[in-house]
């Protein structure tokens, strides 16, 4: 019989002191934000350890808590040579800026380092990008989360390449090896962007396991296996984070502030028919070169379908109308001034995928976007461009049939810069027509995206499984917060 000790029992009553240390990204922070939100709403202090400008967001993107606090530590702003305030990599619109960013999160480790050796914590939660934080829970004896804002399949798909590396000479299609499902790809990631995962996902497997913005029906429990079985190690499905904001208001001040009001958009929507309007956004690190928009444009015109189409403003600057004939067939504006509505900036994508006008969203796949398409129940045209969105595009379309494909094979390290290729309108609008024109083919995968989309909000209700999750895993972080005070 085991010893009960009332000393265990007060610690366990004790709420947890956990740290988050997000990537300064929109796709990474946005979501690990959300997550943390929870933590302090099951009475748990949380703290986000983040730059003074992306501060700024997360306070109005997260609704105010006592156990939700923010801890600042300076960005290197005037010595990677960008202008105050600059401290995201959404906030830059070529590689020399992106890198200027991805530089500076460098110098972060110190301060932040500091702080943790002050005001120690029961648990560091870490994006994967930040592997350092390693050694920093090992100095402290606390166990270290990583946060890796990939899914579980697009894991498990580097893992299988790391363990049976493409030959130089291969050609396509690429099979991935030992998996649940046979998936083959049409190209293979670029050399650094190989090495900069592998090398992280191996510093991954040292932590003590990782959370993911994701639910387990999504991956499959087949992967969730998978992985577990060829690595050794744990994995907490936390997700959709979307889903973890409740009130209309939440979900449009997630993220930054839209340059169109949502009320309007909201007004628009709600005049057309239900599956009607195609939803189009690249994601926050993407700037397509003009010829690439000018092809988009034409496509969707000639669709002939309804359209929200999100395009990153210009760098600073005032677009005259010679500059956007570059990039925008002449009179596109006028002609279809009822039909679609251009936003030049951020969006409130969340409250936009979930009205029932919007059939389908024309995407990059990134994960982050992929998860609120899913969650909304909405079948996506799959356009990926860099990082692990080939490994999504294949789990959108082949394992689980939610989506159609544009037909893209460039695989790039960023989504900035002139590409090799420039995908042409008929491809895309084949793409369109082919989820959007109420055929067979396009009502079973809306059947079936609507139907993972029940899941989705299933899961973060109580008793589903990434509420479950999350109550095992805070009982694990208590369990391990305990066994340390007894030693």
């Amino acid at each position: 019989m085991e010893s009960h000790s009332p000393y265990l029992d007060e610690q366990r009553q004790q709420p947890l002191r956990i740290y988050f240390i997000p990537f300064l990204a929109a796709g990474h922070m946005l979501p690990l934000s959300d997550i943390a939100r929870v933590f302090a709403a099951r009475g748990h202090r949380v703290t986000i350890i983040t730059t003074p400008s992306n501060a700024q967001v997360i306070r109005t993107s997260t609704p105010h808590h006592p156990n939700f606090l923010l801890h600042t530590v300076p960005f290197p702003s005037q010595e990677v040579g960008l202008p105050d305030g600059i401290e995201n990599l959404s906030d830059t619109f070529d590689d020399d800026t992106f890198m200027k960013v991805f530089n500076g999160m460098d110098t972060l480790r110190e301060p932040i380092e500091h702080f943790l050796g002050h005001h120690p914590p029961d648990c560091i939660v870490a994006d994967f990008m930040f592997p350092w934080v390693e050694d920093l829970a090992n100095k402290l004896r606390v166990p270290r989360l990583v946060f890796n804002g990939f899914s579980l399949f697009a894991i498990c798909a580097v893992e299988s390449f790391r363990a049976h590396p493409v030959p130089p000479d291969a050609s396509p299609p690429f099979l991935i090896h030992d998996f649940p499902h046979s998936v083959t790809l049409k190209a293979t990631p670029p050399t650094l962007l190989r090495e900069v995962l592998e090398s992280t996902f191996e510093a991954e497997l040292r932590s003590h396991g990782i959370i993911l913005n994701n639910f387990v029906e999504l991956d499959g429990e087949e992967y969730v296996q998978y992985y577990e079985r060829t690595t050794g190690h744990k994995v907490w499905h936390l997700g959709p984070a979307c889903l973890l904001h409740r009130t209309a208001e939440e979900k449009a001040e997630r993220g930054q502030k839209s340059v169109l009001s949502v009320q309007k958009c909201m007004s628009w929507l709600d005049s057309k028919n239900p599956n009607s309007v195609v939803y189009i956004c690249f994601g926050s690190l993407c700037c397509f070169p003009d010829c690439q928009l000018y092809e988009i444009a034409c496509a969707v015109e000639a669709s002939g379908c309804e359209f929200i189409w999100v395009v990153r403003e210009k760098e600073g600057k005032e677009e005259e109308e010679e500059m956007k004939e570059k990039w925008l067939p002449k009179g596109f504006e006028e002609r279809n001034s009822k039909r679609g509505i251009i936003i030049r900036g951020w969006a409130p994508q969340v409250l936009i995928l979930r009205h029932s006008a919007v059939g389908g969203f024309l995407s990059h796949c990134g994960w982050n976007s992929t998860v609120e398409a899913i969650s909304a129940g909405v079948p996506m045209i799959t356009w990926p461009m860099h990082s692990e969105q080939f490994y999504n595009e294949k789990l959108i379309t082949e394992v689980r049939g939610v989506g159609v494909e544009v037909g893209v094979d460039e695989w790039r390290s960023t989504g900035y810069g002139q590409r090799e290729k420039v995908v042409g309108r008929g491809c895309i609008e084949v793409a369109i027509r082919r989820l959007m024109d109420g055929g067979n083919e396009a009502q079973e995968i809306r059947l079936r995206a609507q139907e993972l989309g029940k899941k989705a909000r299933a899961a973060v209700q109580e008793g589903g499984s990434s509420l479950n999750n999350f109550t095992a895993l805070i009982d694990e972080l208590q369990r391990l917060r305990d066994c340390k005070h007894v030693d």
